[in-house]
């Protein structure tokens, strides 16, 4: 049943992020051609942004699939890190735009010029509507993948650039203040950029291979100290495969010699404190009875020969 289910809302997630990139082209589209009429950098720089999202959420729907792929003898944790590689380049793509926009937003702060308001109004709000729309697609699968949060980033700053866009559009025409068109364009790149280095962030410290932020080694070795039979644990190494699976080794010393099958029930309830209490999904554990003799929790050296 579980894995029906599983089935169930992979397929759901697919099918929302395909119909989010046909959004976000069509409303690319459609901005453009409304920015150049209207000679609205604030709709061409919220064009740009959508259609970057599109590409975003593209590379998001075909990593997706990668990522489904079976492992083999290269690459025996399969292609699941190609969703964080993408989410990555997502990231810093975004940002790049974001740099380009800000330099265009100066030279029109310097230099303003007349917008049609009425065009870059009803333009905006078509863009509100469809931005809306996307993010109610992914929002119930942005939680769980990181990949799709930084799609739902995006859409995210698409739906709040088109409410901008219409404050523009009204106060452009009401009071012909052209230079809030360039304004609005630089607050827009500012939020963008604040909320996609988290991503950034997030991503690269996957990619380092490091742990969770939130991670204290000692209270975690205190814990498996407690089991019977446990008398330490060192060596540990935790890394982040994906925003979702976390993988832990380590080497745990009995604290007397026993049977095989008494390690291994020492082993299992070990690995049940790590998997129900400390949210490890991918867990091994070496044992041994003094042995090692480099007993702290994360050590330099890389093996420890028995």
């Amino acid at each position: 049943m579980h894995q029906i289910n599983t089935q169930l809302k992979e397929k759901k997630e697919s099918r929302n992020l395909f119909f989010t990139l046909l959004l976000n082209l069509l409303i690319s589209a459609v901005e453009l051609i409304g920015g150049l009429l209207s000679n609205s950098l604030a709709l061409i720089s919220d064009a740009l942004h959508n259609f970057s999202d599109g590409i975003a959420i593209l590379i998001t729907y075909i990593t997706l699939k990668i990522s489904k792929k079976a492992p083999n003898s290269q690459l025996t944790f399969g292609y699941k890190r190609i969703q964080i590689m993408a989410a990555l380049f997502n990231a810093v793509s975004l940002i790049a735009i974001c740099v380009f926009l800000l330099a265009e937003a100066y030279q029109r702060l310097i230099k303003p010029e007349e917008t049609e308001g009425f065009t870059m109004l009803m333009i905006a709000i078509i863009g509100l509507v469809a931005n809306l729309a996307g993010v109610f697609l992914l929002k119930g699968f942005s939680a769980g993948n990181l990949n799709i949060r930084a799609a739902y980033l995006h859409l995210i700053g698409d739906t709040l650039s088109s409410v901008a866009v219409i404050v523009g559009g009204i106060i452009i025409m009401v009071f012909k203040i052209y230079w809030i068109d360039p304004v609005i364009t630089l607050l827009i790149s500012v939020y963008i950029m604040k909320e996609t280095w988290e991503v950034v962030a997030e991503t690269y410290a996957i990619l380092m291979q490091a742990g969770p932020k939130n991670l204290k080694l000692e209270p975690l070795a205190e814990r498996i100290r407690q089991i019977p039979g446990i008398r330490n644990i060192h060596h540990i190494h935790v890394w982040q495969l994906t925003d979702t699976e976390i993988h832990f080794e380590a080497h745990l010393e009995m604290s007397n010699d026993m049977l095989l099958s008494e390690v291994q029930d020492r082993r299992k309830l070990a690995k049940d404190v790590l998997t129900k209490e400390f949210g490890f999904t991918h867990i091994t554990l070496q044992t041994e009875i003094n042995c090692c003799h480099e007993p702290s929790l994360v050590s330099e050296s890389q093996t420890c020969i028995c």
